[in-house]
């Protein structure tokens, strides 16, 4: 019923706090379904991560102008988030107030998303178990590697890519 790779993004989401990784698995997903709707209610998902982890390291300007900018894409996918097991009226609303925290400087806290479908919850629940993560426990702000995960990542596929299309325009 849900995509495997959204079902990846939430046990992340929600048992280890990767959000970087949150990212890197529904962009692949989004790409191989709705390339170049940038739209999508997979780019708003992605942009909410991308915001959490940009609050979590305390970059306010970049928390803000990412969840800014998903929140406007999510709210105007309000049935395509009820498609995916979320309580869309409780997401914005819970959205609206992140940015407001952002906005006013204010600490990261972890976040779960309003999953409402129970079986949802219940798949989500036991990859997390497999994968031995707790189950919506905060964020381990000590852990750098967590905290800072886009410094010591691999660039090199990207870099190839962005060649490739300037080659391409050219």
């Amino acid at each position: 019923m849900y995509p495997d790779e959204y079902i990846k993004f939430l046990v992340h989401f929600h048992g280890d706090r990767d959000y970087f990784e949150c990212h890197e698995v529904l962009e692949e997903y989004w790409k191989s379904v709705d390339k170049n709707n940038k739209a999508s209610i997979w780019v708003g998902l992605i942009l909410m991560a991308v915001s959490l982890y940009h609050h979590r390291r305390e970059n306010f300007k970049g928390a803000e102008r990412t969840l800014g900018k998903g929140l406007a894409i999510l709210e105007s996918h309000s049935a395509d988030i009820k498609k995916l097991g979320l309580d869309s009226v409780q997401l914005i609303k819970d959205l609206k107030n992140r940015l407001h925290i952002i906005k006013e400087g204010k600490k990261y806290t972890s976040y779960n998303l309003p999953i409402e479908d129970p079986n949802l919850l219940r798949r989500c629940r036991e990859a997390c178990s497999e994968q031995g993560f707790p189950w919506c426990a905060s964020s381990n702000l000590m852990d750098e590697d967590l905290v800072h995960r886009h410094k010591n990542r691999d660039r090199s596929m990207v870099i190839q890519e962005r060649l490739e299309a300037m080659e391409k325009n050219k």
